[in-house]
C-alpha cells in the first residue's frame, strides 16, 4: 500500500485527526494535486492551529494554480501565526514572497 492510500485509510478511521489531513496534504502535494492539497490543508488548519509551515505549502498551491491573490492572503495569515510562535525568519520569508506575487500580478 502506498502512502497516499495509507493516509486515506487512516482518514476513514479518524476524519477529525488534523495530522492525518496534514499528512494527506503532503502526499497530494508530492504528486502535484494542488486542489486536494488545499482541501486537506484547509481542514487541518480548521482543526489545529499551525505555527506557519502549513501556510507555506498552502500558498504555494494557490500560486501554482495561478490564484496569486489567495496565495497572498494565505501568506498574511502565515505571517501572523509565525510571529505568534516566534518564527520571525519565516515571517520575513513570507513578506518577501508576497512582494514577488504582487509583482507577478502586475503582468
Amino acid at each position: 500500500m502506498d502512502r497516499l492510500e495509507y493516509f486515506k485509510e487512516l482518514l476513514e478511521k479518524g476524519p477529525n485527526n488534523p495530522m492525518v489531513h496534514y499528512s494527506l496534504a503532503l502526499e497530494y502535494y508530492k504528486v502535484k494535486d494542488y486542489k486536494k492539497t488545499i482541501e486537506h490543508l484547509e481542514e487541518y488548519l480548521r482543526l489545529k492551529e499551525d505555527e506557519g509551515a502549513a501556510y507555506r505549502i498552502l500558498a504555494k498551491c494557490h500560486e501554482e494554480l495561478g490564484d496569486y491573490q489567495r496565495a497572498i492572503q494565505v501568506l498574511h495569515e502565515g505571517i501572523e501565526k509565525s510571529l505568534k510562535y516566534n518564527h520571525p525568519s519565516m515571517a520575513e520569508e513570507f513578506k518577501a514572497w508576497i512582494e514577488q506575487l504582487k509583482a507577478l500580478q502586475s503582468f
